[in-house]
């Protein structure tokens, strides 16, 4: 058993299971303060029903994903030694500010978001959401610069070995960190969007035509819907970064072996890396040259170029194009249900019943989109710093087999267990209604907020 490849899985599989969890919480934090703001304007506290139903699932989700980042960050001296040893005066300040200035936030207000409605004012009540909601923001900050700058290193010097930081701003506004921020950003948007639709489209499969049900779901499917043309746009202007620096990886995505102009769009490859080429191509004509250089002549590289210092093709190639696919099945579904809830106000059967599923779209999507990146800069942990080989620690096959082991049972009952809770919270919020009584109701009139 090889302990790379098995420590390059097990890595794989805790950060795969964590980002599910920010992925909701980046955005979900600000859909709360939209709720919350609703409220505060209109005094409907069909929107605080909203916002309770929603603030449970960002609690459980946050819980989720600090138990998940905890057991990811111990295999840094467990099974990546050198990845500190080279890179940790950088690495180790940036995950420090996370925590300090993030993670923080998001533990001290949480409880008041939970359980300080109509126990403190209103305007506390309110800052408490405006502060994890931020917290959640600046926690993605600090986690995209490093990935970011470990795509694209800047701003350090090589010194017996590791690295040392010569100037903070170019290491944390790296060339790829802009764009990845807000492509990971939409992408938690689009994320929380699709599930909170989804889950209203169960409660109204259910019966449920409750003021905070339908509130909840024109929500998610109008924002959904804007957010999505605005994702293909940023996803786009990553892919252009993407192949000014790291050209190989676009190389891969593209399944494109020889460098040269009018390269087609592969829609559909078997790639061979031993022959060097695809087989069943399925191919629309200079599309790669006119998406990545808006011109059929423009040239496009090739994987041959790279011959040794290219990622694996078929896992980034099939990544990418699932990414995408869900993408447009997003904009499909989206565009869809908010015409019908614009024009007719109302949800057709059928359109629901996709929409259930469609709730964990963000998921795969998240999930399709990082291992393009993550995959894409192999074979380098630290691309022109530090291969990934040379980063794994002399620890046993057998030892990484059976940790890998108890990570994958444990996670799989984690999350049958996560997406139980959130189809119970669904269902109760549909058999309730309108009629549950809001935390604190005797304390200040249901009508309006409480008093400033």
């Amino acid at each position: 058993m090889d302990p790379l490849i098995l420590s390059r899985i097990q890595f794989g599989a805790n950060i795969s299971f964590h980002i599910l969890f920010p992925a909701i919480t980046i955005a979900l934090g600000w859909m709360l303060l939209f709720f919350k703001l609703r409220y505060n304007a209109t005094g409907d506290t069909a929107w605080m029903r909203a916002y309770f139903t929603w603030v449970k699932v960002f609690a459980l989700s946050f819980a989720m994903g600090v138990v998940s980042g905890v057991t990811m960050s111990f295999q840094f001296g467990t099974n990546w030694p050198g990845y500190m040893e080279t890179v940790g005066n950088i690495a180790g300040p940036l995950l420090a500010y996370e925590i300090l200035t993030a993670f923080f936030l998001e533990a001290a207000f949480l409880g008041i978001m939970l359980f300080g409605f109509r126990r403190v004012s209103n305007r506390i009540h309110t800052l408490a959401t405006v502060l994890v909601a931020g917290g959640t923001t600046l926690s993605a900050f600090w986690i995209i610069a490093l990935n970011s700058w470990m795509q694209t290193p800047v701003g350090f010097e090589m010194r017996d070995g590791a690295a040392h930081a010569t100037d903070w701003w170019a290491i944390v506004f790296n060339p790829s960190m802009p764009y990845r921020l807000v492509h990971m950003l939409l992408a938690s948007g689009l994320t929380v969007s699709f599930l909170i639709a989804g889950l209203s489209a169960l409660r109204y499969l259910y019966g449920d035509r409750s003021e905070s049900m339908w509130k909840a779901l024109r929500t998610g499917v109008f924002t959904a819907a804007i957010l999505i043309p605005i994702q293909i746009f940023a996803g786009d202007q990553h892919g252009l970064n993407t192949l000014e620096h790291q050209p190989q990886k676009i190389a891969a995505m593209e399944a494109n072996w020889n460098t040269g102009p009018n390269v087609p769009l592969v829609l559909f490859a078997l790639p061979d890396e031993a022959a060097r080429e695809n087989k069943f191509e399925i191919t629309i004509p200079d599309g790669a040259s006119l998406i990545l250089r808006h011109s059929a002549s423009g040239v496009v590289p090739g994987l041959n170029d790279y011959a040794g210092n290219h990622p694996p093709v078929f896992p980034v190639f099939w990544a990418f194009r699932i990414m995408v696919g869900t993408g447009v099945l997003m904009l499909v579904v989206s565009w869809s249900a908010a015409f019908f809830l614009k024009r007719r106000h109302s949800l057709p059967r059928p359109l629901a019943l996709v929409m259930v599923p469609m709730a964990l779209s963000g998921w795969l999507a998240t999930l399709a989109g990082w291992y393009t990146t993550e995959i894409g800069r192999q074979p380098w942990l630290v691309t022109g710093v530090l291969r990934t080989v040379d980063a794994i620690g002399p620890v046993a096959g057998s030892q990484v087999a059976l940790s890998l082991a108890v990570y994958l049972i444990l996670y799989a009952l984690l999350l049958i267990a996560y997406l139980g809770v959130l189809v119970y919270l669904a269902l109760k919020a549909a058999k309730d209604g309108d009629t549950s009584p809001l935390p604190g109701v005797l304390e200040a009139p249901l009508s309006q907020p409480a008093a400033k």
